[in-house]
């Protein structure tokens, strides 16, 4: 059986789609690709069908990782039966998410993505939205999903026992 885990932001072509290919990647290496899937949407439809931004691109293919497969998603109802673990980007989008849980027992599904961040705090537990700003923001959003999908790729085996 399949453990999935979903990564969702805003419009799914910035900090989403950075955390699935990082992800995906990770699970390869970890020997774990087989055993966990991983998608990737956005709160809101505005990008649907479109490839991630080229910003995202950019810093994912100089880092070495792969972008050309994504495609911007809707996150809906549906995907609290479709996926275990739904991972929002920041608290807006937590918020949106358990806006759509169809029960408040699927509540406990939303984390926050940075909760596997070792370096993340109380008033720094989100993952800044690079949208409007400079290919330094995109870097920086690489880097605190990196570290974040180390953590969480070594506490997946405990999560899909649970």
């Amino acid at each position: 059986m399949t453990y999935t885990v979903a990564m969702v932001c805003l419009g799914n072509i910035c900090r989403s789609p950075i955390a699935h290919v990082v992800l995906e990647d990770r699970l390869v290496k970890a020997g774990l690709d087989d055993q966990v899937a991983v998608v990737s949407s956005g709160t809101g439809g505005w990008h649907e069908g479109n490839p991630m931004d080229p910003r995202s691109a950019d810093v994912l293919a100089q880092a070495g990782y792969d972008p050309s497969r994504h495609v911007a998603r809707t996150f809906t109802t549906d995907w609290y039966a479709e996926y275990d673990l739904l991972l929002a980007m920041d608290h807006s989008n937590r918020s949106d998410m358990l806006d759509l849980a169809p029960t408040v027992d699927q509540q406990h599904q939303v984390r926050l993505f940075r909760e596997f961040d070792p370096e993340a705090t109380e008033l720094d537990d989100e993952v800044p939205d690079p949208y409007y700003g400079g290919t330094d923001g995109f870097h920086h959003v690489l880097a605190m999903v990196e570290r974040t999908v180390d953590q969480l790729v070594e506490q997946l085996p405990q999560l899909t026992r649970s």
